[in-house]
Protein backbone atom coordinates (compact mmCIF):
# COMPACT_ATOMS: atom_id res chain seq x y z
CA UNK A 1 0.00 0.00 0.00
CA UNK A 2 1.36 3.38 -1.02
CA UNK A 3 -1.65 5.66 -0.64
CA UNK A 4 -4.91 6.20 1.22
CA UNK A 5 -7.33 8.80 -0.15
CA UNK A 6 -10.24 9.97 1.99
CA UNK A 7 -13.09 11.78 0.21
CA UNK A 8 -14.93 13.95 2.70
CA UNK A 9 -16.79 17.20 3.27
CA UNK A 10 -14.41 18.01 6.15
CA UNK A 11 -10.82 17.44 5.01
CA UNK A 12 -9.37 19.56 7.82
CA UNK A 13 -10.54 16.95 10.33
CA UNK A 14 -7.73 14.70 9.12
CA UNK A 15 -4.96 17.22 9.87
CA UNK A 16 -4.87 16.03 13.48
CA UNK A 17 -4.93 12.37 12.47
CA UNK A 18 -2.02 12.82 10.06
CA UNK A 19 0.13 14.07 12.94
CA UNK A 20 -0.17 10.89 14.99
CA UNK A 21 3.15 9.14 15.44
CA UNK A 22 2.39 5.88 13.64
CA UNK A 23 0.84 7.80 10.75
CA UNK A 24 3.93 10.02 10.49
CA UNK A 25 6.13 6.92 10.62
CA UNK A 26 4.20 5.35 7.75
CA UNK A 27 4.30 8.61 5.79
CA UNK A 28 8.06 8.82 6.23
CA UNK A 29 8.28 5.32 4.74
CA UNK A 30 6.29 6.34 1.65
CA UNK A 31 2.59 6.20 2.52
CA UNK A 32 0.58 9.11 1.12
CA UNK A 33 -2.51 9.99 3.18
CA UNK A 34 -4.67 12.62 1.54
CA UNK A 35 -8.06 14.10 2.48
CA UNK A 36 -10.00 15.32 -0.57
CA UNK A 37 -12.89 17.79 -0.37
CA UNK A 38 -15.98 16.56 -2.24
CA UNK A 39 -17.14 20.15 -2.65
CA UNK A 40 -14.12 21.18 -4.72
CA UNK A 41 -15.20 19.19 -7.77
CA UNK A 42 -18.98 19.13 -7.40
CA UNK A 43 -20.82 19.76 -10.69
CA UNK A 44 -23.54 21.61 -8.75
CA UNK A 45 -23.73 25.28 -7.89
CA UNK A 46 -22.34 26.89 -4.74
CA UNK A 47 -20.61 23.74 -3.53
CA UNK A 48 -23.82 21.73 -3.24
CA UNK A 49 -23.25 17.99 -2.84
CA UNK A 50 -26.63 16.62 -1.75
CA UNK A 51 -30.31 16.54 -2.64
CA UNK A 52 -33.67 15.44 -1.21
CA UNK A 53 -34.42 11.70 -1.34
CA UNK A 54 -36.82 10.31 -3.92
CA UNK A 55 -39.87 8.88 -2.19
CA UNK A 56 -39.76 11.50 0.55
CA UNK A 57 -38.40 11.34 4.07
CA UNK A 58 -36.17 13.38 6.31
CA UNK A 59 -32.59 14.29 5.56
CA UNK A 60 -30.47 14.77 2.46
CA UNK A 61 -28.56 12.31 0.30
CA UNK A 62 -25.09 12.79 -1.22
CA UNK A 63 -25.47 12.59 -4.99
CA UNK A 64 -23.80 9.94 -7.12
CA UNK A 65 -22.67 12.49 -9.72
CA UNK A 66 -20.84 14.44 -7.00
CA UNK A 67 -18.85 11.36 -5.98
CA UNK A 68 -18.30 10.48 -9.62
CA UNK A 69 -16.82 13.92 -10.36
CA UNK A 70 -14.47 13.73 -7.36
CA UNK A 71 -13.17 10.29 -8.30
CA UNK A 72 -12.72 11.25 -11.94
CA UNK A 73 -10.79 14.40 -11.04
CA UNK A 74 -8.52 12.60 -8.59
CA UNK A 75 -7.70 9.56 -10.72
CA UNK A 76 -8.08 10.86 -14.26
CA UNK A 77 -10.34 8.06 -15.43
CA UNK A 78 -13.95 6.92 -15.51
CA UNK A 79 -15.04 6.84 -11.87
CA UNK A 80 -16.66 3.43 -12.33
CA UNK A 81 -13.26 1.99 -13.30
CA UNK A 82 -11.35 3.20 -10.22
CA UNK A 83 -12.39 0.20 -8.12
CA UNK A 84 -10.65 -2.02 -10.64
CA UNK A 85 -7.24 -0.87 -9.40
CA UNK A 86 -7.93 0.50 -5.89
CA UNK A 87 -10.05 -0.73 -3.00
CA UNK A 88 -12.87 1.84 -2.87
CA UNK A 89 -14.75 1.65 0.43
CA UNK A 90 -17.94 3.54 1.15
CA UNK A 91 -18.44 3.94 4.90
CA UNK A 92 -22.04 3.31 5.92
CA UNK A 93 -23.84 1.85 8.94
CA UNK A 94 -25.34 -1.01 6.94
CA UNK A 95 -22.07 -2.28 5.50
CA UNK A 96 -19.79 -5.20 6.27
CA UNK A 97 -18.58 -5.09 9.87
CA UNK A 98 -15.00 -3.86 10.15
CA UNK A 99 -12.77 -6.19 12.15
CA UNK A 100 -9.14 -7.16 12.57
CA UNK A 101 -9.30 -9.64 9.71
CA UNK A 102 -10.50 -6.95 7.32
CA UNK A 103 -7.82 -4.57 8.63
CA UNK A 104 -5.20 -7.23 7.79
CA UNK A 105 -6.75 -7.72 4.36
CA UNK A 106 -6.62 -4.01 3.60
CA UNK A 107 -3.08 -3.58 4.98
CA UNK A 108 -1.82 -6.41 2.80
CA UNK A 109 -3.69 -5.21 -0.27
CA UNK A 110 -3.27 -2.32 -2.66
CA UNK A 111 -4.06 1.36 -2.41
CA UNK A 112 -7.18 2.41 -0.56
CA UNK A 113 -9.93 4.97 -1.15
CA UNK A 114 -12.44 5.81 1.60
CA UNK A 115 -15.72 7.59 0.89
CA UNK A 116 -17.21 9.44 3.87
CA UNK A 117 -20.96 9.75 3.83
CA UNK A 118 -22.94 12.50 5.53
CA UNK A 119 -26.58 13.33 6.18
CA UNK A 120 -28.58 10.24 5.09
CA UNK A 121 -25.52 8.81 3.36
CA UNK A 122 -24.84 8.17 -0.30
CA UNK A 123 -27.16 7.57 -3.18
CA UNK A 124 -27.25 3.76 -3.35
CA UNK A 125 -25.66 3.86 -6.80
CA UNK A 126 -22.41 4.94 -5.14
CA UNK A 127 -22.43 1.65 -3.20
CA UNK A 128 -23.43 -0.41 -6.21
CA UNK A 129 -21.37 1.09 -9.02
CA UNK A 130 -18.50 3.19 -7.62
CA UNK A 131 -17.47 1.37 -4.43
CA UNK A 132 -15.92 -2.07 -4.23
CA UNK A 133 -17.01 -2.48 -0.59
CA UNK A 134 -19.41 -0.93 1.90
CA UNK A 135 -18.02 -1.06 5.45
CA UNK A 136 -19.40 -0.22 8.91
CA UNK A 137 -17.35 0.15 12.10
CA UNK A 138 -20.26 -0.97 14.28
CA UNK A 139 -24.03 -1.40 14.65
CA UNK A 140 -24.75 2.25 15.40
CA UNK A 141 -25.19 5.47 13.47
CA UNK A 142 -22.66 8.31 13.27
CA UNK A 143 -23.24 11.78 11.89
CA UNK A 144 -20.83 11.06 9.07
CA UNK A 145 -18.12 8.75 7.83
CA UNK A 146 -15.14 10.80 8.96
CA UNK A 147 -14.70 9.14 12.35
CA UNK A 148 -15.24 5.74 10.76
CA UNK A 149 -12.59 6.56 8.15
CA UNK A 150 -10.12 7.44 10.91
CA UNK A 151 -10.87 4.14 12.65
CA UNK A 152 -10.21 2.21 9.45
CA UNK A 153 -7.07 4.21 8.68
CA UNK A 154 -5.74 3.81 12.22
CA UNK A 155 -6.26 0.05 12.31
CA UNK A 156 -4.79 -0.44 8.84
CA UNK A 157 -1.82 1.93 9.07
CA UNK A 158 -0.55 0.49 12.36
CA UNK A 159 -0.24 -2.86 10.58
CA UNK A 160 2.06 -1.47 7.91
CA UNK A 161 5.77 -2.33 8.28
CA UNK A 162 7.60 0.32 10.28
CA UNK A 163 4.52 2.24 11.41
CA UNK A 164 4.84 1.22 15.08
CA UNK A 165 8.62 1.33 15.25
CA UNK A 166 8.78 -2.04 17.05
CA UNK A 167 7.47 -4.81 14.80
CA UNK A 168 6.66 -6.97 17.85
CA UNK A 169 4.07 -4.44 19.03
CA UNK A 170 1.44 -5.67 16.61
CA UNK A 171 2.01 -9.42 16.99
CA UNK A 172 0.11 -10.26 20.18
CA UNK A 173 -2.77 -7.78 19.99
CA UNK A 174 -6.46 -8.22 20.60
CA UNK A 175 -8.08 -10.40 17.92
CA UNK A 176 -4.73 -11.22 16.31
CA UNK A 177 -3.97 -14.71 14.93
CA UNK A 178 -1.27 -15.08 17.60
CA UNK A 179 -4.01 -14.99 20.25
CA UNK A 180 -6.47 -17.07 18.27
CA UNK A 181 -8.69 -14.07 17.66
CA UNK A 182 -9.27 -13.48 21.38
CA UNK A 183 -8.86 -10.16 23.24
CA UNK A 184 -5.40 -9.32 24.54
CA UNK A 185 -4.32 -10.47 28.02
CA UNK A 186 -4.08 -8.04 31.01
CA UNK A 187 -1.06 -5.78 31.43
CA UNK A 188 0.49 -4.51 34.67
CA UNK A 189 3.27 -2.09 35.59
CA UNK A 190 4.60 -0.37 38.73
CA UNK A 191 3.72 -0.18 41.56
CA UNK A 192 3.73 -3.91 42.40
CA UNK A 193 1.01 -3.36 45.00
CA UNK A 194 -1.74 -0.74 44.96
CA UNK A 195 -4.48 -0.54 47.62
CA UNK A 196 -3.94 -4.18 48.44
CA UNK A 197 -4.13 -5.29 44.81
CA UNK A 198 -0.92 -7.01 43.76
CA UNK A 199 0.53 -7.73 40.34
CA UNK A 200 0.22 -11.50 39.65
CA UNK A 201 3.34 -13.24 40.92
CA UNK A 202 3.94 -15.07 37.66
CA UNK A 203 4.66 -11.76 35.92
CA UNK A 204 7.40 -11.05 38.47
CA UNK A 205 8.96 -14.51 38.19
CA UNK A 206 11.16 -13.97 35.15
CA UNK A 207 10.02 -17.35 33.80
CA UNK A 208 9.07 -16.46 30.23
CA UNK A 209 7.48 -19.82 29.48
CA UNK A 210 5.16 -19.53 32.48
CA UNK A 211 4.43 -15.90 31.68
CA UNK A 212 3.51 -16.81 28.10
CA UNK A 213 1.22 -19.61 29.27
CA UNK A 214 -0.45 -17.30 31.81
CA UNK A 215 -1.02 -14.63 29.18
CA UNK A 216 -2.50 -17.06 26.66
CA UNK A 217 -4.81 -18.46 29.34
CA UNK A 218 -6.04 -15.00 30.37
CA UNK A 219 -6.58 -14.08 26.72
CA UNK A 220 -8.64 -17.22 26.15
CA UNK A 221 -10.72 -16.47 29.28
CA UNK A 222 -11.48 -12.99 27.97
CA UNK A 223 -12.50 -14.48 24.65
CA UNK A 224 -14.92 -16.88 26.38
CA UNK A 225 -16.45 -14.04 28.41
CA UNK A 226 -16.82 -11.91 25.31
CA UNK A 227 -18.68 -14.61 23.43
CA UNK A 228 -19.15 -14.94 19.67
Amino acid sequence: MTSIDVFTLFPSWFDWFAEQRHVRNASALGLELRAIDLRETTPLRAGQVDDTPYGGGAGMVIRVDVVEAALRERYGEDAAQVRGRRRVIALAAGGRQFDDALADELAEGGDLTLLCGRYEGFDERVHEHLASDVVSIGPYVLSGGELAAMVVCDAVIRKLPGALGDEESAVEESFSPALGGAPEYPHYTRPVEWRGHRVPDVLLSGNHAEIGAWRRARSAERGERRGP
